[in-house]
């Protein structure tokens, strides 16, 4: 059996998303719960030179719809990294997951072979589409989804590792 491009990314990265706004739902909670500044958690990093909590969760939002455009050749919705609140990043969360479940199949056929070239230095980087997702677009999605796990649990949100991987339908 072989697994589609549509399969490896559609699915995956909305399930991915789906987890991030559970783990959100939590942190919330625990912000209401103890009376905590929303804008404390929201601010939490692991390390002075990481991306705090927000960021984290932009991050997630953005690899997962630059991804699947990129690979689809359709054009991402444009996002302007402003939410201060749990509302403001659960409706991001929301409007990336419409976006990426609203791509079907026949759109991302012929993903496998398509050049991706990402420019974050002066040569670039050239990756077929397969390779792409493999080798940088998934395990950046997983680092940031990661990352707002690790936040949370340093913060003392109660979430383990069934939160990371969400429920199984």
């Amino acid at each position: 059996m072989s697994v589609s491009m549509y399969q490896a990314t559609i699915p995956v990265f909305v399930r991915g998303l789906r987890v991030a706004a559970s783990l959100l739902q939590k942190a919330q909670a625990h912000v209401e719960e103890g009376g905590i500044v929303p804008e404390i958690l929201l601010g939490a990093q692991l390390a002075p030179d990481m991306l705090d909590l927000k960021s984290q969760v932009q991050r997630l939002s953005d690899t997962s719809k630059l991804s699947v455009a990129r690979l689809s050749d359709l054009p991402a919705p444009k996002f302007e990294d402003n939410e201060t609140s749990f509302e403001q990043l659960q409706q991001r969360l929301a409007d990336t997951i419409a976006w990426i479940d609203g791509v079907n199949a026949g759109q991302m056929a012929g993903s496998a072979q398509r050049q991706i070239v990402l420019n974050w230095t002066d040569e670039g980087k050239t990756f077929n589409g397969d390779d792409y997702l493999l080798t940088f677009a998934l395990p950046n999605f997983y680092f940031h989804l990661s990352m707002i796990h690790a936040i949370l649990r340093n913060t003392g949100v109660v979430v383990g590792k069934m939160d990371f991987l969400g429920a199984y339908d």
